[in-house]
């Protein structure tokens, strides 16, 4: 899977990035080489949060969906 992320220089040096596909999700580097990394370790935090069950008697569901 590939996810677009917006890569900004930071002001006092170094990087930071933002994911729009995944709100409040960001992170940030002194080197682009690190802001990868920290960016994937993100990432996989954002998407592996929990999610709250469907209230009982509720039509929704909750459902994994692998990419």
């Amino acid at each position: 899977m590939n996810i677009k992320v917006v890569v900004h220089e930071a002001d006092e040096g170094g990087f930071w990035a933002e994911v729009p596909v995944l709100p409040g999700c960001a992170s940030q580097g002194d080197t682009l080489e690190e802001l990868m990394d920290n960016l994937r370790e993100a990432i996989g935090g954002w998407l592996e949060a929990e999610v709250p069950p469907a209230a009982p008697g509720s039509r929704e569901r909750v459902v994994e969906l692998a990419l």
